[in-house]
Formats: C-alpha cells, sequence, structure tokens
C-alpha cells in the first residue's frame, strides 16, 4: 500500500528557470559572462529549462562550467556550430525584430535534422488510411504514445533527441490530445503488448490527466497489452513528484491500479550522472514507486562533457542496483542537434560500456549498449575484431523494423571516428549491409 508521507520535508518549490528569468538567481550572477552570453544565445535555437531543485540539488557550482549536471542543461556555446552562434549572437546584440529571428533560428534549426530516424516519415501508424497524431509504431510489439499534456518536462537535458517538442514549431510536434485513437489501434493490432507513454515526459501531467490518458488501455478486451511503460527524467529532475507533490499518493495508487489490472507497469528512469541519485527525496521517489509493484529500468545515453567515464556509468548503475533498479540500456547519441558537442566515436563508447560492465556483479548485467536508436532498428555495437585480415565493427540489432533482423550479426569496417550507422561501410568486400538489400528487395 501507499504509505502517506506528508511529514516528509519539501525540499524544493518547483519552479521552471529558463533565459528570461535565470538572471534573478545569485548562482547566474556568479558566472562567468561568456558563459552567461552563450546560454543567451545558444538557448534562442536549443531549448533550455532548469528548476530550483536541479540548480541547489544537484549541480556542484564550484565545478561550473565542467560539472555534469551543468552541461547536461545549461546551453554551451560550441553546441552552435561557430558561423551559425555568430549569426544569433549578432541578431541578439542588434535587438533584431522577433521575425527576423524566427527566420534565422528556424533556418539553424531545420539543419540540425529536428526528426531523426524517420520519427515524422516512417513511424506514424495509420488507422482507416488517417495518420494517427502522436503515435509512432516502429516495433511490432512496442506503441509510443504522446499525450499532448506531457509535452513539456521539468528540465531539458542539452543532448534531448526530441529537442524539437519544445521549440515551438507546431508541425515538428508529436501530440494527441485523447487517447480513443490509441485504444482503436490497440483493438485492431493484436502483435501490440507494450506501450511507451513518452514525451516530453508524462510525468509532468497532474494524475488526473494521466490517469485520463492510460485507465482505458486497461479494458479487459486489451488483454494482449501486456506492459506500460512510462519514459520519464522525473525522477532525477523533480522527485517531489512521487514524495512531496500534492498529488503524489494519488499518482501511486493509480500506479498500484494498474498492477492489480494485471499490467506490468515499467518506469523507464532516465538516469544520465550518479549524482542524479544522491539526494534523500530521489532515493524517497524510488523506494514508493517500487511499493506499488512497478518496476523501474535506469537508461541514458553516453555523452561527452557528462557521463563519457567507465568508471561513472559503473557508479551508477552499481548504485541503482543497490536501490532496487533495473540496468536496461547505454544509448549512443542520436544524430540530431547539438550531436557534435556530444558525440563519443563508436569504437571509444564500446571500450567505455565494457570496461564498466566488467565492474559489474551478475544483477547489473541486464544493461545492453552501447546501442544506437537508427532508421532500421536499434543497432549494438558487440565490439572489434579481426576477421579474413580485416579490422572490423562486429553489431547486431537489438529490436529492429524487420523481426527477423534481430540478433543477426553483422560488420562494419572499422572506423575510429564514426560516431553513427550512417557513417560505417560494410566489411569483407560486401557493397551494403544486408538489412539495406532487404529493403531494396
Amino acid at each position: 500500500m501507499v504509505r502517506n508521507l506528508r511529514d516528509e520535508p519539501i525540499h524544493d518549490r518547483y519552479k521552471a528557470v529558463t533565459e528570461r528569468t535565470i538572471q534573478r538567481y545569485p548562482e547566474w550572477e556568479a558566472l562567468d559572462p561568456d558563459l552567461c552570453r552563450a546560454v543567451q544565445v545558444v538557448s534562442r535555437v536549443l531549448p533550455f529549462r532548469v528548476n530550483e531543485y536541479l540548480m541547489r540539488s544537484l549541480i556542484d557550482w564550484d565545478q561550473v562550467p565542467e560539472d555534469p549536471m551543468f552541461q547536461l542543461t545549461f546551453p554551451q556555446k560550441a553546441m552552435l556550430e561557430p558561423p551559425d552562434f555568430r549569426r544569433v549572437a549578432e541578431l541578439v546584440d542588434r535587438g533584431a525584430s522577433r521575425q527576423e529571428m524566427e527566420g534565422v533560428v528556424r533556418e539553424i534549426r531545420m539543419g540540425l535534422n529536428p526528426h531523426p530516424a524517420g520519427q515524422m516519415t516512417d513511424n506514424v501508424p495509420e488507422l482507416d488510411g488517417r495518420p494517427l497524431p502522436g503515435m509512432q509504431h516502429k516495433y511490432q510489439e512496442t506503441v509510443l504514445f504522446f499525450p499532448a499534456r506531457g509535452q513539456t518536462c521539468h528540465a531539458y537535458c542539452t543532448y534531448c533527441f526530441r529537442w524539437a517538442q519544445f521549440v515551438g514549431m507546431p508541425e515538428m510536434k508529436f501530440e494527441a490530445r485523447e487517447s480513443e485513437d490509441l485504444v482503436a489501434y490497440l483493438r485492431r493490432h493484436r502483435e501490440v503488448t507494450d506501450v511507451l507513454v513518452t514525451g516530453g515526459d508524462p510525468m509532468i501531467m497532474k494524475t488526473k490527466a494521466l490517469r485520463a490518458y492510460l485507465e482505458p488501455i486497461l479494458a479487459a478486451d486489451l488483454e494482449h497489452v501486456q506492459t506500460i511503460r512510462i519514459g520519464t527524467k522525473s525522477l532525477a529532475y523533480w522527485p517531489q513528484r512521487f514524495v512531496t507533490d500534492d498529488d503524489a499518493d494519488d499518482c501511486l495508487r493509480f500506479f498500484e491500479e494498474i498492477v492489480e489490472a494485471g499490467k506490468h507497469l515499467a518506469v523507464m528512469g532516465h538516469f544520465s550522472h550518479p549524482v542524479e541519485l544522491s539526494t534523500k527525496v530521489a532515493r524517497e521517489a524510488l523506494r514508493r514507486i517500487r511499493d506499488t509493484g512497478a518496476e523501474i529500468r535506469m537508461q541514458a545515453p553516453l555523452i561527452r562533457h557528462v557521463n563519457d567515464s567507465a568508471d561513472t556509468w559503473a557508479e551508477l548503475w552499481r548504485e541503482g542496483v543497490k536501490l532496487g533498479l533495473i540496468p536496461y540500456y547505454m544509448f549512443v547519441e542520436r544524430d540530431t542537434g547539438a550531436r557534435n558537442y556530444f558525440e563519443v566515436p563508436l569504437a571509444r563508447s564500446h571500450r567505455i560500456f565494457q570496461e564498466a560492465f566488467q565492474q559489474l556483479s551478475g544483477l547489473g548485467r541486464t544493461v545492453r549498449g552501447p546501442s544506437m536508436s537508427a532508421h532500421p532498428g536499434k543497432v549494438r555495437v558487440l565490439g572489434t575484431a579481426r576477421v579474413r585480415g580485416e579490422h572490423v565493427f562486429i553489431l547486431d540489432f537489438l529490436q529492429a523494423r524487420n523481426p527477423e533482423w534481430v540478433g543477426r550479426p553483422f560488420f562494419a569496417r572499422y572506423d575510429p571516428d564514426a560516431t553513427w550507422l550512417d557513417d560505417l561501410r560494410p566489411a569483407l568486400g560486401e557493397d551494403r549491409f544486408f538489412f539495406e538489400l532487404e529493403k531494396a528487395a
């Protein structure tokens, strides 16, 4: 049962901090002027939002700008290409009109691959010939659902591959106002076993709204839907959602109802650094959620300047296991947004993963990676080897558009600078990868 913890202290009041309000904070006044200018310029292109909990409890201001949580949430100058930074800075300096600024900013954004891996073109399902807004169906077992009220976050990650959701470009936004289309689609597609509720962050919503979206999935005629996943960063950025918010108890009771209805409830917690697990309120939030019968899995991308260290990942996974979490994925930074600032070469990504994995007990070795969520599917780097005298990457699919590709190993020429699947070329005399040939056929 949910335990009432109203006597728990409210650590920090939730308050959004943006480029328009950050100037009121003493932390901002202490920053180097060049850092302040970078935030003001880059945030015109890429979204910026933090909150007081993150600023007061997670960032070590004595270590700024190198502090990983600062890098994770505050825009940095190098996130834009130098010519683009100069263009926006010049407009800011001369007080350009909103119309002129929006024109330049939109041009830069469209060059940042705002919707990678065919999200807008190949993943949107249809019902009776009608595209379904706010849904994606890339893998046969799993449907993604984007509730309209959950399309923002308590704070924005600077690496976020869904940054286009937050920048005021309606044609680039996924959102569903209601769940009727989702339910109708699920009734037609009995192969779907998992619904992933994502965003943004669904846990930005009040429980009443969350219930309105998810309760219909508990219907008896949707018994083939076995798992409801909730993708969220709230456990790291606003754990008070599950402890001291005014409807925290209501939320956890709803979690219990989902479990009692026979569904597996998996909270997909995005944890990028061990410090996110270090606070008392975060640990209490984890305990309360697990008491409902839900499980919490942990996943995040490998991000340069934030967690590109084997010891950091090993500590994160070990601490998660100690708190009852299940290590799930280490992702490769996607080919969108400020990728040039954050990306780590695949060869180094695999070394970091392997060195961290070797430090874990068996309970932590549930984690998989490094994994690229590319157009054909989730491609894992298994390692490198010499095959027929050629230095190669060994890869496989953890998930794929074609289920027959899953688990099938393949080889790519070793390239120490490659950071994404599109950078790789087939090895061993092949002209194309097997999945490219099958797609062409």
